[in-house]
């Protein structure tokens, strides 16, 4: 039975392993579409293959109709950084970088996640930013703990996006307005989480939450523009941007990530 935590869905374990389920499909159609992502394939075409791969596992895409979203799928390719709508006209050019975002609802169970992946030639800034974005992902993943609160992971996140700046040598934005949220039996839900935050502060985190962790960062500015779709986020200076998510469930036994694959 649903139960909330600090106005938090709580999940019981059966709950929590329905949830694992969709996960796996997610993960499956981002593997799908990961093989075909290569020059002169369309955005539009992506969005086919991961459809097709989830509707055959018996889920329904959470994207597709979702506040009006065309897609089954996000493909933000360059400067988009969220929100990319796929298009059969959006061809992918040798060194373009790409982020792709899914979701899938299986038996009532949302799943969502997202990888950034270069499209033939990869640069070496743009290896760069997709791994830094990757590993402020793990950092807030780990910090998804019974008795942590909200604010450690928004923390764990900056600390390691600051961590890979030095490391670098370059200064990554990170993507103001737009983060991780709750999920379940919605895929967006409370709490909202931001991906830069102060540790200590807000509401404690307890075994049942599911969260989803998704820092975005740029080459160039945090700051963000609307385009006339009224959906795809670009960066307001035109550099490029990653972005990774995944869900993960609060376990006695710590953080388990619901859309890691199988293997």
């Amino acid at each position: 039975m649903l139960r909330r935590g600090n106005g938090i869905e709580l999940k019981t374990r059966g709950e929590i392993e329905a949830m694992r389920a969709a996960g796996l499909v997610v993960a499956g159609a981002l593997r799908a579409v990961r093989e075909q992502v290569r020059p002169g394939v369309s955005t539009g075409e992506l969005d086919e293959v991961a459809e097709q791969f989830i509707r055959d596992a018996g889920a329904v895409p959470s994207f597709k109709g979702y506040h009006g979203f065309p897609g089954s799928i996000c493909t933000s390719v360059n400067e988009q950084i969220v929100h990319g709508i796929p298009s059969r006209e959006l061809v992918l050019a040798d060194g373009d970088l790409i982020s792709v975002d899914c979701g899938a609802i299986l038996e009532g169970w949302h799943g969502d996640s997202a990888m950034t992946l270069p499209v033939g030639t990869e640069s070496a800034a743009d290896a760069l930013l997709s791994e830094a974005t990757r590993l402020s992902m793990l950092a807030g993943i780990d910090a998804v703990r019974a008795g942590n609160r909200l604010g450690d992971v928004s923390w764990a996140i900056e600390v390691a996006t600051v961590q890979a700046c030095e490391r670098d040598d370059r200064e990554y934005g990170i993507v103001e307005g737009y983060g991780g949220h709750g999920i379940g039996s919605e895929m967006h839900m409370e709490p909202f989480v931001p991906n830069h935050g102060k540790p200590r502060r807000g509401p404690r985190l307890k075994v049942g939450m599911a969260l989803a962790i998704e820092p975005m960062l740029t080459l160039g500015t945090a700051e963000t523009r609307e385009l006339d779709d009224e959906w795809t986020v670009v960066t307001a200076d035109g550099s490029r941007a990653a972005h990774w998510e995944h869900t993960v469930a609060v376990t006695e036994d710590g953080p388990w990530v619901l859309t890691a694959p199988e293997d």
